[in-house]
C-alpha cells in the first residue's frame, strides 16, 4: 500500500525571524510568513490532499489554515523538538555557553539543558508518522504540516535510498513530497516542494 505524502514546514514566526531555537513556544506566524505562505499558495506550489495533519502548535495549524482552509488533524506527536535552556535564543545569544558548545561538538546528538532529547525526538516524529500512515489508504493524498525538526526526523528514519538527518533541513514553507509504502515503511521518490 502505498500513500502519497507532502512534508511542509509552517511559515515563518518571529522566532524564526530571529534565527532563534523555538520548539515548544507556541507562537503564531508572523506577518511576512503569512504573505510568503500565500503567494506560494497562489502560484500553486502545494497540491491538492485528501487528509491534513498536523502539530499542535498554533503556527501549524495557522500554515494548515491558510493553506487548505482547516486546521487538519493535529497528532501530539508531530511537535518539534524542547529546546529546553535554549529555547527562544539565537546564536548570538548563545555563543560562549559552555552547554551550547559541548552541543554544537556532539553534533546535535546529546540533550538540551531541561529540554528533550534528540533520540528521544527522532523516535517520536517517526512513531507519529508512521501512525498516521497507517490510516490512509492505498494512493491516498495527505499533507503533514509540522517542524522542520520533525520533518528532518521522519526522513532520517524513512528515506530511500538514505540521507541522515541534517540532509533534510528545509525553509518555512518549503519541505518534500513522496510516496510512502506503508507496509514496507520506505519513502520513495523524495522531491522538494517548491518545485513541482
Amino acid at each position: 500500500m502505498t500513500a502519497k505524502i507532502i512534508l511542509i514546514r509552517h511559515g515563518k514566526t518571529v522566532g524564526n525571524l530571529r534565527g532563534a531555537y523555538i520548539g515548544r513556544t507556541d507562537e503564531p506566524l508572523c506577518p511576512e510568513g503569512r504573505t510568503v505562505l500565500l503567494a506560494r499558495k497562489e502560484a500553486s506550489t502545494y497540491p491538492a490532499t485528501d487528509r491534513i495533519f498536523t502539530s499542535p502548535l498554533i503556527r501549524c495549524r495557522e500554515t494548515a489554515l491558510l493553506l487548505y482552509g482547516t486546521e487538519g488533524e493535529v497528532r501530539e506527536g508531530l511537535r518539534e523538538m524542547d529546546f529546553g535552556a535554549f529555547e527562544g535564543k539565537n546564536y548570538g545569544e548563545l555563543n560562549g555557553n559552555p552547554d551550547y558548545q559541548r552541543w554544537i561538538d556532539a553534533e546535535g546528538m546529546i540533550s538540551f539543558p531541561d529540554g528533550e532529547d534528540p533520540v528521544d525526538f527522532r523516535r517520536r516524529s517517526a512513531e507519529a508518522f508512521r501512525e498516521l500512515c497507517k490510516e490512509l489508504a492505498d494512493g491516498e493524498r495527505a499533507a503533514v504540516i509540522c517542524h522542520g525538526g520533525t520533518i528532518m526526523a521522519i526522513l532520517d528514519a524513512f528515506s530511500s535510498p538514505h540521507e541522515d538527518f541534517y540532509h533534510w533541513q528545509t525553509s518555512c514553507g518549503c519541505g518534500y513530497r513522496f510516496d510512502f509504502d506503508v507496509t514496507a515503511e520506505i519513502a520513495e521518490n523524495i522531491r522538494p516542494i517548491p518545485e513541482f
